[in-house]
């Protein structure tokens, strides 16, 4: 009895191994492009509602005659409910499987946007705001999780960059909605945008296939292998050399691979495994790689529509447009990362990010954040700069795990970002109110500096399949 089940276990292990060579051996295909745009789509109202309050604010701040203190609790607030999400959302993908964990988040965001709309004062949308961060933590780890899984080990910085994009675009399109619709139509009208497209989404994603890396991890090998089926029988893209089917010389070698078969395809992982020795350097490196990068760009991006308007006294639209070109730099930043990081790798790029953004932002604190037009110039340049580490920690932090445990890990480590968030903007509050714009630019400087040395310690994965990276 006990070499039948030892037989079984060989059988099944052999047999997944077979279908990630699979995986690794279909090229680019239409396949991959829908579940990429999908899956980007909800990101893009991610990043939308993520950003929304910034470019509703300075109505509100009159308003409501918030303080900057409120103002900074209220950014805060939402960000605490990201955590939330991030932890729940990352447990439900490991469980229940990626897709239908992104279509409840994206779900969720977009019902409590369009609530926001209806608020009506400080108190209401705060409560509003925290429930919607659960939605909007929740549905970026899953989804960089997700796209991960989907790519092959040659070319997978640029394919999940090139999703990751839709980001920081989404960053951007917020901004220029808000420039051009708020000052017309009212606040409102930021989370109108940002519920009724998302429902659509939401619905979107539930078309969408499972990963088969996810179904294989939990045994289901037969559902695992109809969706390699689909992407193998997909046309391609740019790779005439295509075959609809496995590469046998391929499969035969990885599964002779005991390495990719260590464990069997149905076993679990613990929250802790990720501080287990295997895992915990390269954790403890992307959590604080994540808070700091976190720390300096969402505080940038939520406070300088209002900083533009209240300190340095420019009209309503012109803040709103000067705050929009951080998103506009970001992804101008990003498209050069993503056709880059397969060569440079991702710790060099990383790195270097984190410097020029520290130094862009040294610069701002010894004096030029006293003048309007050269915080436009630095600041909007040091945000691009680090904004582009912000996209690829999303990458890399998925890559750094095995598929038992990635949704986890990845939504542990967003979970930093969340509370570098939440403490960013409430520190911003309160130091702007006391000792003016220079410290704070300071303070962005030196946590900047010190990530760069944290990068250093990186695990560099570029171009290895994603089952080797995690042995």
């Amino acid at each position: 009895m006990e070499d039948r089940t030892t037989s079984a276990a060989v059988d099944a292990g052999s047999q997944a191994a077979a279908l990630l060579a699979r995986m690794e051996a279909v090229p680019f295909t239409r396949w991959h492009a829908k579940a990429r745009i999908v899956m980007g789509s909800a990101t893009f109202f991610d990043a939308f509602n993520a950003l929304s309050l910034a470019f509703a604010l300075p109505i509100l701040i009159k308003l409501w005659h918030i303080t900057p203190a409120e103002s900074g609790v209220l950014i805060g607030t939402s960000y605490i409910g990201q955590l939330a999400g991030a932890i729940v959302f990352s447990w439900l993908a490991e469980r229940f499987g990626r897709v239908p964990s992104a279509a409840w988040a994206v779900t969720l965001m977009s019902v409590m946007s369009i609530a926001c709309m209806f608020s009506g004062s400080f108190t209401g949308l705060l409560v509003c705001r925290l429930i919607q961060g659960i939605g909007v933590g929740g549905e970026m780890p899953v989804a960089a999780t997700y796209v991960s899984e989907l790519s092959q080990a040659r070319g997978r910085g640029r394919f999940f960059l090139l999703y990751e994009l839709i980001f920081p675009i989404g960053l951007m399109a917020t901004g220029q909605v808000g420039t051009l619709l708020v000052p017309v139509w009212g606040w409102q009208a930021m989370f109108l945008i940002g519920g009724i497209p998302g429902l659509i989404v939401a619905y979107l994603l539930t078309q969408l296939p499972e990963s088969p890396r996810w179904l294989i991890s939990h045994g289901r090998l037969a559902e695992a292998e109809r969706v390699i089926e689909q992407a193998e029988a997909s046309k391609p893209f740019g790779d005439p050399r295509h075959a609809a089917g496995p590469l046998p010389s391929v499969a035969a070698r990885v599964v002779a691979d005991r390495k990719t078969v260590a464990r069997t395809p149905t076993e679990r992982a613990k929250w802790g495994e990720v501080l287990s020795p295997v895992y915990r350097k390269r954790t403890l490196i992307a959590w604080f790689l994540w808070s700091c990068a976190y720390f300096v760009s969402n505080s940038l991006n939520n406070w300088m529509p209002s900083l533009y308007n209240t300190v340095y006294h420019l009209g309503l639209r012109e803040s709103l447009r000067a705050a929009s070109m951080l998103n506009v730099a970001q992804v101008a930043v990003l498209l050069v990362c993503a056709f880059s990081i397969d060569r440079t790798g991702r710790r060099a790029w990383t790195v270097a990010s984190f410097a020029v953004s520290a130094i862009l932002l040294a610069i701002l604190g010894f004096g030029a954040a006293e003048s309007a037009t050269r915080v436009m110039i630095l600041g909007t340049l040091s945000y691009g700069v680090v904004g582009s580490a912000n996209a690829v920690l999303y990458l890399y932090t998925p890559e750094i795990y095995p598929t038992r445990m990635r949704a986890i890990g990845t939504g542990l480590s967003t979970s930093w970002l969340r509370i570098a968030s939440a403490v960013g903007p409430a520190m911003v509050g309160v130091m702007v109110g006391a000792q003016g714009v220079g410290p704070v630019f300071w303070l962005f400087a030196a946590v900047a500096a010190v990530g760069s040395v944290a990068a250093l310690g990186m695990l560099e994965t570029q171009n290895r399949r994603l089952e080797d990276i995690a042995s």
